[in-house]
């Protein structure tokens, strides 16, 4: 069975998803006040931190440190956020197996809540615990 990775399309179409999803991202009035203007390596760092995780199907990878996290993430953002990347996966045409797209949605569900509740921590003990991110497997069914 192929790799989320894989049947996606390689970095390429991780590079056109990410891409797609972080100009949308900047142009949505409540998302983009926690993004401010922007990072033009961004891209690029989405793009490397998106593939290690499909390619090791959960494996954690600890995003850039030049990324620093938004503060007070609200749940209507973080719903706008998977909602803005699963349109980012329609708009450049990533496949529509439902396996596939469902695996994907539970990455970006998993992902957006624990950057809400790192947002919102004002102690240590309130961070997630990244030692138990789940590990994110898919059935194909060839």
């Amino acid at each position: 069975m192929p790799s989320l990775y894989d049947f996606a399309g390689g970095e390429e179409a991780l590079h056109r998803l990410e891409d797609m999803f972080y100009n949308s991202v900047l142009k949505d009035s409540l998302l983009q006040p926690l993004f401010g203007a922007g990072q033009p390596q961004h891209v690029d760092h989405l793009t490397a931190f998106t593939a290690s995780r499909s390619i090791h199907s959960g494996a954690w990878v600890r995003p850039s440190d030049q990324c620093p996290p938004a503060p007070g993430i609200t749940e209507e953002q973080r719903q706008r956020f998977v909602e803005l990347y699963m349109a980012a996966m329609d708009a450049v045409d990533l496949p529509d197996d439902e396996d596939f797209r469902e695996a994907v949605r539970s990455h970006v569900e998993f992902g957006s809540k624990v950057a809400m509740q790192n947002s919102l921590a004002e102690t240590d003990e309130e961070l997630h615990p990244l030692r138990e991110v789940p590990r994110w497997t898919w059935s194909r069914g060839n």
